[in-house]
């Protein structure tokens, strides 16, 4: 990846004061402070938290996540074995402590899921429990629903285990630290094998025909001087290989839960004919090569993002990806039940301290896997969960963006006229998207000649901080 996404950008200097996050938040009616019922629950229930009678500690796990992060769900351990590999997946047991029903469960599905702005974490449950004593810290004995697969030497999956354990984390690792260390060929221990059997899985993810966009991210962080910038950041492979993990946990779950006729699964139709037709007809004018026989997520993964012709396919791309859902089912399963994304079918089940349909999938799983129906309290939730969690995703969305559109405003007011270098990554009649290389904005622009791919010289037209909004247009 080019090194063009990932450089930090210095804080311009803007005539208003800083972007106003928590005015955003209000206005998306993002919930701020616990209920005082919910606050005395998750209190009394960290005090003397529930611990499954199974004890693993002795799995030398660790969380691997970014840096600062305290609302840590997952702990893992890879290891060799009998020729294949075996992965040892530590999911932190929110069902334990949130039971369907009480103030807890009736908050969380208020809230959907956690909610990051660049001052602030708004999360799904109090902190007492999703950054204590529910959270996978290192050096603490924590209930989880831990998650054993063992696979073959070419990453199939051989079998599947799951159980509730008590675990105890080795050790909270970051994201750069850890690739750091596999750039240098020193990792060790329980992430030795991460290089190796993220690629082996992320290879068999190809072959499945996965579609995989990975387009850099803009992200508002603080600069030193204790302002915000905006930085377009590509995930390091680390992250890549550690998602393939996630992903893996993922398709087992959606198996045990087809194989038990009971679950939510998280799909996503196959793209249309018409737009995979369309975006092969536009690869040559992109400069991108597209074999007879490849398919399109055989392409996306060979980009380069240091050429602008390859960001504007990968901005045509996200047409592949449309209309994802939450799908649950209670006897005869989904006629598609298949995620077009991962190529397989998927449930969200990684991830439970910061999204609600994450802990009713675990149960769900924890039942079927232990020979049993699921609890009718979890089994009655399921179908409420697409439309809580169509409400969250869609509160999270507008917040992510809004938080970026005010961000990218405040840095460009008052700098009006004056000209920057952009890349345009669609453009119609006049009109179009571009993207500047620094500071890392995107907006509208107007003006003729606009064509995907092109590097144009654009004027700023407009940064109004109230209406969020950005204009520029083709400088003459």
């Amino acid at each position: 990846m080019s090194s063009t996404w990932n450089a930090v950008v210095p804080r311009w200097p803007a005539a208003v004061p800083g972007p106003d996050f928590a005015a955003i938040r209000a206005e998306f009616d993002v919930p701020e402070d616990f209920p005082p019922a919910v606050l005395a629950e998750a209190e009394r229930l960290a005090a003397d938290p529930p611990m499954p009678d199974d004890d693993a500690t002795d799995l030398p796990l660790v969380t691997l996540d970014p840096p600062g992060s305290r609302d840590l769900d997952q702990a893992v351990h890879l290891a060799r074995e009998d020729g294949g590999y075996r992965v040892s997946y530590a999911i932190a047991d929110v069902g334990a402590v949130v039971a369907p029903g009480s103030a807890l469960d009736a908050e969380a599905r208020r809230r959907g899921q956690t909610v990051y702005a660049p001052d602030r974490r708004t999360p799904l449950h109090p902190p007492v429990l999703s950054e204590g004593a529910a959270s996978l810290l290192p050096g603490e004995d924590r209930a989880a629903a831990l998650w054993t697969i063992r696979l073959d030497a070419d990453g199939g999956v051989r079998s599947v285990d799951l159980r509730r354990a008590r675990v105890r984390s080795r050790a909270q690792l970051a994201y750069p630290d850890v690739q750091a260390q596999a750039d240098a060929g020193t990792l060790s221990g329980a992430l030795e094998l991460l290089p190796e059997l993220g690629r082996l899985l992320r290879a068999r993810a190809a072959d499945r025909g996965a579609v995989e966009l990975g387009s850099p991210d803009q992200e508002v962080v603080r600069t030193d001087g204790g302002g915000w910038t905006l930085v377009a950041r590509a995930p390091l492979p680390v992250e890549g290989w550690n998602a393939e993990i996630s992903l893996l946990t993922g398709r087992a779950a959606a198996r045990l839960m087809l194989d038990g006729g009971v679950g939510v699964l998280r799909t996503l139709p196959q793209a249309r004919p018409e737009d995979v037709g369309r975006l092969r007809r536009l690869a040559p004018a992109l400069g991108v090569d597209w074999p007879a026989d490849a398919g399109a997520g055989a392409v996306l993964a060979g980009l380069d993002l240091a050429d602008p012709r390859h960001l504007a396919f990968l901005e045509e791309a996200t047409a592949l990806l449309r209309g994802a859902a939450y799908t649950p089912f209670d006897g005869d399963p989904p006629a598609d039940p298949g995620h077009a994304g991962v190529a397989a079918p998927y449930a969200h089940v990684t991830a439970p301290l910061r999204r609600l349909v994450d802990r009713f999938g675990t149960e769900v799983c924890l039942a079927l896997a232990a020979g049993r129906e699921p609890d009718p309290a979890v089994r009655a939730a399921l179908p409420e969960l697409p439309a809580l969690m169509t409400a969250s995703d869609r509160r999270t969305r507008a917040v992510e963006r809004a938080v970026v559109d005010a961000t990218e405003a405040w840095l460009l007011a008052g700098r009006e006229g004056e000209e920057f270098d952009a890349v345009v990554v669609d453009a119609d009649d006049d009109r179009g998207t571009v993207v500047l290389a620094d500071p890392a904005i995107r907006a509208r622009c107007a003006g003729a000649g606009l064509a995907a791919g092109a590097r144009v010289r654009v004027r700023l037209a407009e940064a109004d901080v109230a209406r969020r909004t950005v204009r520029f247009t083709v400088a003459a």
